[in-house]
């Protein structure tokens, strides 16, 4: 079913085949079988993920297996109820994303530039000016990864405030560019042969890789006395949506700049809402001194 019905790739179908086998074990070492088998039984499994030390999203994927499982015996009358429906999927505390200082950021940016201005040879000048120029639109816009090393040259060719950026199902949307990351990429494009993508590879794609671009990022970070563990290319786009939230910019709109299609996604950032928020009662409040 999860293959011709759905259409599941080799290795979904092999993470099915591993989560339920081992369900299937428990099961039976209860004296039940996944016909007869009661809620009772998937909750003690459940707890079993939990003492054996599974994290709550990789219990909640067993489970969503385990309920898919089920669903299907009823749907092929193999078993006339769903032991799984009622049964409450474990949470995971949702981590807080890593999030540079804006000095952080200014450091990043200073180092860059730097480096591009003084590179000794045009190798790593046109390396180092790549490097610069991804850093100051990726903190610009906050676009993800992908959509950043993937970016058309047309979209940047008009002398514009906005660039249009296609995100995750072919999805687009305008975010605003500041006069410093279009002035970063005015000066790079001066340097680049034709062709079709703005940071062009010789790889398969015909553009840079992610992975190029994190690697060359954690070295910079270095440079900056930055610690390379704290730097990612995704960490400049939630410093980008916690800064603009730091500033006062309204929620919604961080989630159109982000391509967030679920503002629940951009919520992770509502602790810098929060802290602003006892800053003011703390500062404002008459009471707050006494």
């Amino acid at each position: 079913m999860m293959s011709a019905e759905r259409g599941a790739a080799a290795n979904t179908i092999a993470a099915y085949r591993r989560d339920l086998a081992d369900y299937a074990g428990f099961v039976a070492g209860q004296g039940q079988t996944l016909l007869d088998v009661q809620r009772e039984t998937i909750n003690a499994y459940i707890d079993r993920l939990k003492r054996d030390g599974l994290s709550a999203a990789s219990s909640a994927r067993r489970l969503s297996a385990i309920r898919q499982f089920h669903r299907f015996l009823c749907a092929d009358n193999l078993r006339g109820d769903d032991p799984t429906r009622i049964i409450a999927s474990p949470k995971a505390r949702r981590a807080l994303p890593k999030v540079l200082s804006i000095a952080e950021v200014d450091r990043l940016l200073a180092t860059a530039e730097a480096e591009a201005n003084a590179a000794d040879t045009p190798a790593k000048q046109a390396a180092a000016l790549r490097l610069y120029v991804l850093l100051e639109l990726l903190y610009a816009t906050g676009m993800r990864v992908s959509e950043l090393v993937s970016l058309k040259r047309a979209a940047v060719m008009r002398d514009a405030s906005y660039i249009t950026v296609t995100g995750k199902g072919n999805k687009e949307r305008v975010v605003p560019v500041n006069d410093r990351a279009r002035d970063a990429v005015r000066t790079y494009l001066a340097t680049l042969e034709p062709g079709p993508f703005l940071f062009p590879a010789s790889g398969a794609e015909g553009y840079l890789s992610r992975q190029v671009f994190a690697r060359d990022l954690k070295g910079l970070a270095g440079r900056a006395g930055i610690s390379s563990a704290r730097v990612a290319p995704h960490v400049l786009r939630h410093a980008f949506a916690s800064h603009l939230l730091g500033g006062g910019a309204d929620l919604r709109v961080v989630q159109m700049l982000l391509g967030h299609a679920d503002i629940s996604t951009t919520q992770i950032y509502t602790h810098v809402l929060d802290e602003k928020l006892r800053t003011l009662v703390e500062t404002h409040h008459p009471l707050s001194e006494v």
